[in-house]
């Protein structure tokens, strides 16, 4: 909001000359200023009514006096009534009320410094150019006044005026102009905070966002890594068990019992994601390496005989690892040896799990058929391949390591993940 300059102004710089509001705020100091021009016209009419009639008694103009000095009262106490918007009506009333004041200067001089009041009164409601040009009538009505009272001719009765006049008129301008520089200030800042206070809900609206993201995909990889690979490997089993059913009724009991064991598995899981989302076999007790060890004998069990999973472990951990960092990596090593049951066609399998000084290192390991890895990330032989290895990839990118796959049609295949511990902070997977 931008103003022009000039003495009109004050009345959007927050108050009017009866010391209410007009802007969009009360000033305090443009109210006081309004209340001190109000005393001071009331205490120069009264001075100036009582120096005559001590000066003048018994004149036939003291009536004519008396009765525009009530006059003049009247009339300005009329000004708050009228409003402090500079229409019409409340110029017409300044018109009369400066037209009665030259009479009574014209009657008596010593009225004449009334006219100080007066200016404020023409500053405040006029047009800048007609402001100036009323304080200009008014300083030459009370130099000719100062004039008359005069018994010689006296430079400073020609010069006090119109100085006097200038530096009221100056100081008027100055403070509304401050008035309008500080309501600028005050506007901006309005501004700022909105613009402030909109940015912090729209970042809050984009955090929820994102966080929705991010819990949507660790939601999707903890269900892939645990209920998908079970009702996986159950569906597997119970087809097994449905084709040796008449042949071999032992085997395929077998069968529906480890199918029995891994939904009591998923089923412990699930009750797991409703209370924490913390991996079962860690909640289980015993840390990593327990759930580690857990993981690979229920691989070897589930496979009958058709895939052996070994589980090692090296070197010994300084601190317990955080719960975050066991959590994922016991997710990883869920995650690839699904993959190895499922595509690789290994008869064994090894998880590894390294303590390092500074990051611990997981290793799985299989001896099926391989694959090429490309550039671009791990690609199959047979172009087959889940959700599995992106799920991976994006648990060790969010603990801040490294996923290295080697793997060679034929050869089997070695996944490391590498954990750094002084960097686990979680990333955004978005």
């Amino acid at each position: 909001m931008h103003h022009r300059s000039g003495p009109r102004d004050v009345v959007g710089s927050g108050a009017d000359g009866d010391g209410g509001p007009v802007g969009p705020g009360p000033d305090p100091d443009a109210r006081w200023l309004a209340l001190l021009m109000h005393a001071a016209f009331f205490l120069l009419l009264g001075a100036s009514l009582t120096r005559f009639l001590m000066r003048h008694p018994g004149e036939a103009r003291t009536p004519w006096i008396i009765a525009l000095s009530i006059t003049l009262a009247v009339l300005y106490l009329l000004g708050p009534v009228l409003g402090s918007r500079p229409t019409p009506r409340r110029i017409a009333w300044l018109g009369v009320l400066v037209l009665v004041w030259m009479v009574l200067v014209v009657l008596a001089p010593s009225f004449a410094w009334c006219a100080v009041p007066l200016f404020y009164t023409g500053l405040r409601i006029l047009p800048p150019r007609a402001a100036l040009a009323l304080v200009a009538l008014l300083t030459a009505f009370v130099v000719a006044a100062q004039l008359r009272l005069a018994t010689g001719f006296d430079p400073n009765l020609v010069l006090a005026p119109p100085a006097v006049a200038a530096v009221a008129t100056a100081v008027f301008v100055h403070m509304q102009r401050q008035a309008v520089r500080q309501r600028e200030l005050a506007t901006r800042q309005r501004e700022l905070i909105d613009d402030l206070l909109r940015t912090r809900r729209e970042l809050a609206a984009t955090e929820r966002r994102e966080g929705t993201l991010a819990e949507r995909q660790r939601l999707s990889m903890e269900i892939h890594d645990t209920l998908a690979q079970g009702l996986s490997s159950q569906q597997m089993l119970l087809q097994a068990a449905d084709r040796t059913w008449s042949a071999d009724p032992d085997a395929a009991r077998r069968h529906v019992r480890t199918a029995t064991g891994i939904a009591e598995r998923n089923l412990a899981e699930a009750r797991r994601f409703v209370h924490d989302l913390a991996p079962a076999d860690l909640a289980e007790g015993g840390g990593l390496e327990a759930a580690l060890h857990a993981l690979a004998a229920r691989e070897s069990s589930q496979g009958a005989g058709a895939l052996t999973v070994h589980c090692h472990v090296e070197g010994t951990p300084h601190a317990p690892l955080p719960d975050r960092v066991q959590s994922a990596l016991l997710r990883i090593a869920q995650g690839a040896l699904a993959n190895v049951r499922e595509h690789a066609d290994a008869t064994a399998a090894g998880l590894t799990l390294t303590h390092l000084d500074d990051r611990v290192v997981l290793d799985i390991g299989d001896n099926g058929r391989g694959f090429t890895v490309e550039p671009g990330g791990p690609r199959p032989a047979d172009g087959v391949r889940g959700h599995g290895l992106p799920a991976i990839r994006a648990r060790v990118h969010q603990l801040g390591g490294t996923l290295t796959i080697e793997s060679t049609p034929g050869e089997g295949t070695v996944l490391s993940a590498e954990v750094p511990l002084a960097l686990t902070t979680p990333e955004d997977p978005a």
